[in-house]
């Protein structure tokens, strides 16, 4: 019995061993199997490119994909995860302009710079299943008259009528909120209304094709107006961020000023036109007439490419209206230091929560314009140094020029800002009840 009692003892450590040695085996083959899935998955892993082309059938598996991928984004604590699609419309309807240089540089460019822009950004996403807002980037501004050079809008409603059409045809996002998160670029001196002059934009209106959807337009009042009478944001004019770097690497805008007061553009001596409209409400010429020999005064009725050297050389610049209210000189002045002078009633600046715009410019009401000389000579012996300082911050210059790529703070970033506070019409996040 203690034979075999010793015989079994001395057989189980043998057997221990062995088993020991199989257990070894099997788990290291299972460990090295999950390092090896985990490489493969992980290199075999669809970029968002690869998710885009498959949306239409699989956009539910690829939402939790997108959305993971956009926690690492940094813009999300600025526009709170928002996402823009923008649609690959035919060339005829934005490209094709580009064929004129003129396009993408004059005042109204600014529907080159934000398409642009947001083709560059972060926030631009291929899936329109994971998008809030949906861009539809059509150039209206771009036809130029042969006759006078300037912008000819007379197609823009057929052109943006038809751009609608084949997205909606295409897509069935316009049709289930009735375009409420659709954005459009409206930045002719009307806006939304689509003409050059006031009071036949306010007979047409706004296209009832757009009431519900956003508007970014230069035109904006403070009172009830027809021409916004749509969600509208207003935006600034356009002016080349790399004309007024090169301006300012010259003269830069803390330098010495020797013109006093400003402005370069059309001033009628007799301002009843060949369309029995008057121009300005007759403040241009009322400017001419009062302060035209006065030396303190630069004022010139020409056009001259370098104005912009004037403007970085100047104390006060005059930014009467023209047709409109709004001026690219508003933007021109700040973004070259010289305190802008603004005679336009009841005129809605852009981006007041980035610009504070009582603290950078003067408000002269259009009948004042008499007492002009009196007004800015009061300031120049009283506050003008505090405006200045606040005028020459380069965080106010920024928000109000569009750059390519979108820069943190400029007149995109803030276009998206405000887009960020109208979620609600998200279809993504809530249903949008259009009245």
């Amino acid at each position: 019995m203690r034979l075999l009692h010793g015989t079994r003892n001395n057989r189980n450590p043998e057997k221990g061993g062995l088993c020991s040695r199989y257990f070894k085996y099997i788990l290291w083959f299972f460990i090295s199997f999950y390092f090896f899935s985990s490489f493969v998955i992980t290199r075999s892993k669809p970029s968002s490119s690869s998710i885009s082309k498959t949306i239409a059938s699989h956009h539910k598996s690829s939402r939790a994909l997108i959305e993971h991928s956009s926690l690492h984004n940094p813009q999300n604590e600025f526009f709170k995860g928002m996402k823009v699609y923008i649609y690959e419309l035919p060339s005829k309807y934005n490209s094709d302009w580009l064929s004129n240089e003129r396009c993408s540089s004059h005042l109204f460019a600014s529907e080159v710079a934000i398409h642009r822009a947001l083709m560059k950004s972060d926030l631009r996403t291929e899936d329109p299943y994971q998008a809030d807002f949906f861009f539809l980037p059509v150039y209206v501004a771009c036809n130029f008259s042969t006759v006078n050079g300037f912008p000819a809008i007379g197609h823009a409603r057929t052109l943006i009528a038809a751009a609608i059409k084949l997205v909606s045809r295409e897509f069935p996002f316009w049709n289930r909120s009735l375009g409420a998160d659709h954005v459009i670029v409206a930045s002719h001196d009307f806006g939304s209304c689509f003409h050059t002059l006031e009071d036949v934009a306010i007979a047409d209106g706004v296209p009832k094709l757009l009431k519900n959807s956003i508007i970014l337009q230069t035109f904006g009042v403070k009172q009830n107006h027809p021409c916004q009478d749509v969600k509208n944001i207003v935006i600034p004019p356009y002016i080349s961020p790399e004309s007024v770097r090169d301006t300012l690497e010259k003269s830069p805008a803390t330098g010495y000023r020797d013109i006093f007061a400003f402005f370069r553009g059309k001033m009628e001596l007799h301002p009843k036109n060949v369309s029995g409209r008057f121009y300005s409400k007759r403040v241009r010429t009322e400017i001419w007439r009062r302060y035209g020999s006065d030396r303190r005064f630069y004022l010139r009725r020409n056009r001259f490419v370098g104005y912009q050297s004037e403007i970085v050389r100047s104390t006060f610049c005059l930014c009467p209206l023209g047709w409109a209210p709004w001026s690219p000189r508003l933007v021109e002045s700040v973004a070259l230091g010289c305190v802008p002078v603004i005679i336009a009633d009841g005129i809605r600046l852009p981006f007041s929560s980035a610009v504070h715009w009582a603290e950078i410019s003067l408000t002269v009401a259009e009948n004042a314009v008499v007492e002009l000389g009196k007004i800015l000579d009061h300031v120049a012996a009283t506050n003008l140094t505090s405006i200045q300082k606040n005028l020459w911050d380069p965080s106010i210059r920024k928000a109000l020029l569009f750059n390519v790529p979108m820069m943190e703070g400029d007149a995109t970033w803030q276009v998206l800002e405000a887009l960020s506070s109208s979620l609600s019409r998200s279809h993504k996040r809530s249903s949008v009840s259009i009245g």
